[in-house]
């Protein structure tokens, strides 16, 4: 399987080349392996459970700017069936400094985060994922720009992700999430026309 960027240094191409962004190390760009939608980038981690998913959604102009990553995270939790009280919890949400990011165009910026009990595949096994939510909103442009870190934290034994457990080889961490918020580039506009 063909590993997702370069040196540790070099942003990726993202939507074509619309957006980059330096990607974790060990990232496996899930496309070549399955049909990924078009408003999706979706990475996984070759040796652990952990994923990074890019996803433009529409901006929701009824939420408030310090609203809208919360809204974001129970949406996913309602996705992933994880709404039911106790299985999911915010723990911190925080403004980004726009200075520290190179997407000038975002209005603003803000990172969650939260855990999900979540099943994969519809098993009933559930696993405990810490979710690290990225929200650059570009309201010039109708959208969203959600970038999801799932870091699972404690897999049941019943979970088909059962055997990816004690193979932690170098997983990736809080920072190097931050590094990709940091780093998210926009260098086509025409990607939200």
């Amino acid at each position: 399987m063909q590993k997702a960027g370069g040196s540790a240094d070099q942003p990726h191409p993202l939507f074509g080349g619309a957006l980059s962004a330096v990607i974790p190390h060990s990232a496996a760009d899930i496309s070549e392996l399955r049909e990924i939608p078009d408003n999706q980038e979706v990475f996984a981690h070759a040796h652990t459970d952990q994923s990074l998913i890019v996803e433009l959604v529409e901006y929701q102009a009824q939420v408030a700017d310090q609203d809208a990553v919360r809204y974001h995270f129970e949406d996913i939790a309602g996705s992933n069936k994880a709404l039911e009280p106790g299985t999911f919890e915010v723990t911190s949400v925080v403004a980004l400094p726009k200075p520290e990011l190179s997407l000038s165009e975002c209005s603003s910026a803000w990172m969650l985060t939260g855990t999900q009990c979540v099943s994969k595949f519809n098993e009933e096994a559930r696993n405990t994922v810490t979710l690290h939510l990225g929200l650059l909103r570009l309201p010039q442009f109708s959208t969203d720009v959600l970038i999801t870190f799932n870091d699972p934290q404690s897999i049941s034994p019943d979970s088909s992700s059962a055997s990816a457990v004690g193979t932690h080889k170098q997983p990736w961490t809080v920072q190097e999430f931050q590094r990709f918020l940091q780093t998210l580039t926009l260098h086509n506009p025409g990607l939200f026309g």
